[in-house]
């Protein structure tokens, strides 16, 4: 039975969709809250989350297509909120509409000449004269311009206003060329404030600490504000909308309604955006799932963002970390300054890879960690290969062989596994401080984490008892595999195995009637492999 209704797959024109008659889930009712609330807005969401189809429904509400809006929230509240800013219901403006997306900032033309492009377009449209050169010269002479000719003052809406910048954070002298042209071009918004009725900017990162935008104080961040946390993305309640395609989803693939809700939650819902409980799922991932009827990692078919890779590679994070308490304050989520790799986390939650969890008011501190199984599946396959040398389409076949042994209780085959794994540690990604130097544990573990993660079986690191951490934590259907780890400087295969003993790191562990594997790994600095490894089993 095919799909009931059109799903707006990969749409980002609010008129095309519209007009062509796609489902559409009413978010209106943000736009009707920011009209009647400031005139200067930013958000930040991650990519595919839908910002691009919100700011072409600003575009069509200030271009007064009030037929594209029948039957939505906006229609209702329209009147009212004409008559409480004393204009006409559906009142026209001219809109300058930037967008900076599918673009390619590092090696296609320069920023300069596509912003000029677009500033073309906007004085043959409104019959111009080009009288400058500077983009920002270029920009408020349009503006003032425009009020000039029509007594009116104009919308401006900017997509991705980031993109230039986060495609090169690699390349220092133009990433600062590129942020100097911006700063210019975006403080025009404060400079010409009496000439705008409203402004609204989205992008990836946030600007609150970055100076691209001293000098426009006057953009209010609703990116962590609880009323916008739906703005983006579908809740719980609005999946109750495609009962239909959820239905024939679960018909599909054979499972109960409420089966398939489930399985939705569990891989694509959880991301958060305040201290507000309410969580929203990824739309682009909700929509392909319901069209294609099978389950999959939609959000990484494009891969990782190169912006994404750059940082990754010269802070070698150590994935267990990415599970564990990260606590960070408001501030400190805001806090992605380029080029700096103390960034990494905020990045990965601007970015949508980490998302809030929790929020303890009493510390004002927000806890972060993947959203779902989607993005921490998707996000481990892509960060393996910057550790080891393991082709991405290789990945799923190195891990089943993996799997194989580990479910059979064959340690031999999997240490053999693992030292063909780890052989391929590429040297090249060892942060700059770490040059020279003997690789520590956490390298191993990181590796080893990923892997063990991506068999789809329970995995846990750096694991808390009352006596210690264990090292790694492994838990298949059929054996309980507790490893601790040490360089061949600190201690033997053996020494690790008396410590998992010493310690009883084994009465943290419910086995639950399967044979539970004490398993000592010490790695050769030298070879930079598994040294010798030993098992006793309980």
């Amino acid at each position: 039975m095919d799909t009931l209704r059109d799903l707006p797959l990969y749409f980002q024109d609010f008129e095309d969709l519209r007009r062509k008659n796609y489902f559409y889930v009413d978010k209106t009712q943000y736009l009707a809250q920011l009209v009647t609330r400031y005139k200067d807005f930013f958000l930040s969401r991650p990519h595919r989350f839908g910002k691009s189809l919100f700011l072409s429904t600003l575009r069509a509400y200030f271009e007064g297509k009030k037929e594209l809006f029948k039957g939505l929230y906006i229609e209702q509240a329209e009147e009212a909120i004409a008559r409480r800013q004393n204009r006409e219901p559906w009142e026209v403006s001219p809109v300058l509409y930037f967008d900076f997306n599918a673009k390619d900032y590092l090696t296609g033309k320069p920023l300069q000449e596509r912003l000029s492009l677009q500033l073309d377009f906007l004085e043959r449209q409104y019959d111009i004269e080009n009288k400058y050169n500077a983009p920002d010269d270029r920009f408020i002479y349009i503006i003032k311009m425009i009020y000039q000719t029509t007594q009116k003052q104009v919308v401006i809406l900017i997509d991705e206003y980031d993109k230039p910048l986060l495609e090169t954070v690699n390349d220092e002298a133009l990433n600062e060329a590129n942020r100097s042209l911006l700063k210019a071009f975006y403080e025009v918004l404060k400079q010409c404030d009496r000439y705008i009725r409203f402004a609204f900017l989205t992008g990836i990162t946030k600007f609150s600490k970055t100076n691209l935008f001293s000098g426009v104080n006057n953009l209010i961040d609703i990116t962590l504000q609880e009323e916008y946390t739906a703005i983006c993305g579908f809740t719980e309640t609005e999946l109750d909308l495609f009962a239909p395609e959820i239905e024939q989803l679960a018909e599909a693939n054979q499972m109960t309604v409420e089966q398939t809700r489930g399985k939705l939650r569990k891989m694509y819902d959880g991301y958060c955006f305040s201290s507000k409980e309410e969580r929203v799922y990824n739309p682009f991932s909700l929509l392909r799932v319901l069209a294609d009827k099978r389950y999959n990692y939609f959000w990484f078919e494009s891969a990782t963002p190169s912006y994404l890779v750059n940082y990754l590679k010269r802070t070698q994070v150590f994935m267990p970390e990415l599970e564990s308490e990260l606590l960070l304050d408001a501030s400190d989520i805001q806090d992605f300054r380029y080029n700096d790799d103390d960034s990494l986390i905020p990045l990965l939650f601007q970015s949508g890879y980490l998302t809030i969890k929790d929020y303890l008011p009493e510390a004002g501190l927000y806890r972060l960690g993947y959203p779902n199984e989607e993005v921490r599946f998707g996000f481990l396959q892509e960060l393996l290969p910057l550790y080891v040398n393991i082709r991405r389409n290789s990945i799923r076949s190195t891990v089943l062989k993996l799997y194989n042994t580990l479910h059979d209780g064959d340690l031999a085959g999997a240490m053999e596994q693992i030292s063909v794994i780890l052989a391929g540690i590429i040297y090249g990604n060892i942060p700059s401080s770490e040059e020279g130097r003997p690789l520590r544990e956490q390298y191993y573990q990181s590796v080893l984490y990923a892997v063990f993660r991506l068999l789809g079986i329970h995995a846990q690191a750096e694991v808390v008892c009352a006596t210690g951490r264990i090292d790694m934590l492994v838990i298949t259907r059929k054996h309980v595999y507790i490893f601790e780890f040490k360089v061949n400087t600190q201690g033997t295969a053996q020494d690790a195995i008396d410590q998992i003993k010493d310690r009883e790191y084994f009465r943290a562990v419910s086995p639950e009637g399967r044979p539970l594997h004490l398993v000592g790994v010490s790695f050769d600095e030298k070879t930079r492999n598994v040294g010798e490894w030993k098992e006793e089993v309980l």
